[in-house]
């Protein structure tokens, strides 16, 4: 083997290892934005269930303060 094929080999091979590790942080970071998304749906779909269900307390609560209260048995 030839300097210049040496030198052409480990070329070859350091861009290799570059572009491999370059892919693996893409994938890594494309993995993570959608646990990010997943985590945001999940956070706003739970926030509109507490809030109706809030909704739902406070109206119940009116409901009863606006009912007569009962005299007591004698």
């Amino acid at each position: 083997m030839t300097t210049q094929s040496k030198t052409a080999d480990q070329a070859g091979s350091l861009f290799s290892k570059t572009q491999t590790q370059s892919m693996s942080l893409n994938r890594i970071l494309s993995e993570r934005d959608a646990v990010s998304e997943a985590r945001e749906a999940k956070t706003a779909r739970l926030r509109e269930l507490r809030k109706e269900k809030e909704a739902d307390d406070m109206a119940a609560a009116a409901v009863l303060t606006a009912l007569p209260k009962r005299a007591g048995k004698r």
